[in-house]
């Protein structure tokens, strides 16, 4: 059954004068038809949003919270409906669908509680010196103004509720803008928000065509820009708009290392195991998803064959079905470009030890050893279910092998040493080391983002609340200290 969706203009429903499909990357057929909004009706967004801004800021802290814990509440009464949906617009596996309402049910959440502590004011003495006798500072924290927040397809909801959830907790109005392959879940949370009594204007969920993103990105009352997605788009963005602030998520090619004390049978069957679960999940289609393995020499031809036989036990199909893995990539062109850079590789020297196939939108898990470096399968975020291994000769090789990329997201470190672990940490340019496991791990209340290429700021609820405020300090004269 399909539907059609209309938008959310400063907390109200509108319909556009077009729709656009929003068809399944599975079985080409029709999810919804979703309303575009008019120029006007982008401006009365943006307006609104300007308009609300000190209002909103000066909601009282239980306000916000208990929108964000309605929000929390109602997803998980909604999960079957809305995990079918994201796997519908999606093609992911509603097994991962059902994992990723259950993260948003968390943001919010989250999002509650730093609500009702955040920016409670830092008390500061400044008699230390002569000049400061009397006198007390105070620093708070305030909405820089308003947000606009790209999401991108992979994680249609999770994604976009790491943009609103923030932003509604420090009282920033914000303008969603969801992917155009998936705006079905972010329309969702616009549902969800038009429940509760927050001020008109602090949020609208525009389903904007990319080629019109540009103005909103330009436009002077949206000082802060929350953008997740792909490295070339989101510093084009920072460069189009270097006086705004920007957080920018971009791409990774995530590694794996798995170091020489990590080897025991059991040890050997867990990383490999993690490896070709996170490899596949969402398709590939993760910044975190594992690209990439490093195998100490002394594990090397052990790990190998395992990783190849736990990636083969992968179940792939109709994302529909909960016994699948693996579903289709977001669109067909996605999946051929997935195809274009195995067979480079593989006519460089690569060898393939499993999958290379498309079907259609489908491309199998599929693993290579000896890639050579300066293929865009070594080089490039794949966001596909396509995995390397590479052998070294220790941990310094191993982790020069993972620094020995533009991007630095995060890493995982197998291994039971702790002082290989605090080493990994010092020495891994990254933004998050994970020790024991893959990449591929986070939780939602951490601070997450990369170095070099993957980004510039962090989500993670808490953290993108600093990203989206800044300091202001008051100054109190007078006073018996």
């Amino acid at each position: 059954m399909t539907s059609t969706h209309a938008f959310w203009l400063a907390g109200r429903q509108a319909t556009g004068e077009a729709t656009f499909d929003v068809t399944s990357p599975w079985d080409g057929r029709l999810v919804g038809q979703v309303a575009v909004p008019t120029d006007a009706q982008i401006e009365e967004a943006v307006a609104a949003a300007h308009a609300v801004r000190d209002e909103f800021a000066a909601t009282p802290a239980h306000v916000r919270a208990a929108a964000l814990d309605h929000v929390s509440r109602r997803l998980v009464e909604r999960t079957e409906e809305i995990a079918q949906l994201i796997s519908a617009e999606n093609g992911k596996p509603v097994k991962w669908a059902r994992g990723e309402v259950g993260r948003a049910v968390s943001v919010f959440r989250f999002a509650a509680e730093e609500a009702r502590r955040f920016n409670g004011g830092e008390a500061q003495r400044l008699d230390t010196d002569a000049g400061g006798v009397g006198r007390l500072a105070l620093t708070r924290r305030f909405p820089k103004g308003a947000v606009l927040g790209i999401a991108p397809f992979n994680f249609p909801l999770n994604l976009c509720a790491h943009k609103i959830a923030p932003a509604i907790a420090v009282g920033a109005p914000i303008i969603l803008k969801p992917a155009p392959a998936t705006p079905l879940s972010g329309l969702i949370l616009g549902e969800l928000l038009a429940e509760t009594e927050l001020p008109a204007g602090s949020w609208s969920v525009l389903p904007v065509p990319n080629d019109r993103m540009p103005a909103l990105v330009q436009d002077e009352r949206l000082p802060v820009i929350s953008f997740t997605g792909s490295d070339k788009v989101g510093y084009a963005i920072m460069d189009s708009v270097p006086r705004k602030h920007c957080t920018l998520e971009l791409g990774g090619n995530g590694a794996a290392v798995v170091l020489g004390d990590f080897a025991s049978e059991q040890d050997l069957d867990w990383a490999a195991t993690r490896i070709a679960t996170f490899s596949n999940y969402q398709g590939g289609q993760s910044c975190i998803s594992v690209q990439r393995v490093i195998a100490d020499a002394t594990v090397y031809e052990r790990l190998l064959p395992k990783i190849v036989a736990a990636v083969e036990t992968q179940v792939t199909g109709d994302p529909s079905d909960s016994a699948t893995d693996v579903g289709p990539l977001v669109s067909e062109d996605a999946a051929k470009r997935v195809e274009s850079w195995v067979e480079e590789a593989v006519q460089a020297g690569a060898k393939l030890l499993a999958g290379g196939k498309r079907d259609g939108a489908s491309y199998a898990p599929t693993v290579l050893a000896d890639v050579p470096a300066d293929t865009t399968l070594a080089c490039e975020e794949v966001f596909g279910p396509v995995l390397t291994v590479k052998k070294v000769d220790g941990e310094a090789e191993a982790f020069a092998a993972v620094n020995d990329s533009k991007y630095g997201l995060q890493a995982g470190v197998f291994t039971h040493d702790v002082q290989t672990a605090f080493r990994a940490h010092r020495a891994l340019e990254v933004g998050g080391v994970i020790i024991g496991d893959v990449p591929s791990y986070r939780a939602d209340q951490m601070p997450y983002g990369g170095a070099k290429q993957s980004g510039v700021g962090r989500e993670g609820v808490r953290y993108a609340m600093d990203d989206y405020t800044y300091e202001r300090v008051l100054v109190l004269t007078g006073l018996a200290l």
